[in-house]
């Protein structure tokens, strides 16, 4: 499976053998692909401009032709970013535009994924002495660059463990705030948080919970 968020609603790739008998309900729909981009494109533009549905199921003999084809739509940016633990069991959340958020950001020509993410965190929040644990996730989503083009941002996320301290918001970022907070606070705030972001906090917790394979 393949999930992108678009105006965060989800679009799913996936292989027809795995969709079976499974058939659009209300919110969500589920489409063959026929091997034409143009039918992509329509989707993708539905989802940014309406919220009829909250889930489009795509789904093609060949997941791999899907996800080339799709790709190929775009401008495609890699990023890294962090989920951040301290001591106290909390994690490092930052407030931008409007949505909480973790800290990530792009990868620059020849650096390495792992080298982004510790800089990219480092430089939204002002912290120190990061230990580097694994990659766990990956998140995409697509989004309007200046120029009107359409950008495939794909994230990879790892796990980070660094002592309680000081934060420095990246105020150059849009970032208006930096904190040291709970999951729960974050599920029962007012404010809102990206679904990606969610669906990050989930696979952090699942492989946490599974003897704890996120650092070595």
């Amino acid at each position: 499976m393949y999930k992108i968020y678009i105006n965060e609603n989800e679009l799913i790739l996936q292989e027809t053998e795995s969709i079976k008998d499974k058939k659009s309900t209300k919110g969500i729909l589920i489409a063959p692909y026929n091997g034409k981009t143009k039918l992509l494109l329509s989707y993708v533009d539905m989802l940014e401009k309406t919220n009829r549905f909250e889930k489009i199921i795509i789904h093609f003999k060949d997941l791999k032709q899907l996800k080339n084809d799709f790709e190929s739509l775009f401008k495609v940016i890699r990023a890294s970013g962090g989920l951040v633990k301290n001591e106290l069991g909390e994690t490092l959340f930052i407030f931008r535009r409007g949505f909480w958020d973790l800290p990530k950001g792009k990868i620059d020509m020849g650096e390495k994924k792992k080298a982004a993410a510790i800089r990219e965190v480092e430089e939204e929040t002002g912290i120190k002495s990061i230990e580097l644990g694994k990659k766990f996730y990956t998140t995409r989503h697509v989004y309007k660059l200046s120029n009107g083009r359409r950008a495939l941002k794909k994230s990879f996320w790892y796990a980070m463990k660094a002592p309680n301290q000081k934060l420095i918001p990246q105020t150059a970022e849009d970032i208006t705030e930096a904190k040291w907070l709970k999951f729960n606070q974050i599920y029962n705030s007012k404010r809102p948080i990206y679904k990606n972001i969610e669906d990050v906090m989930e696979a952090f917790k699942s492989q946490k919970a599974k003897k704890n394979i996120l650092f070595s």
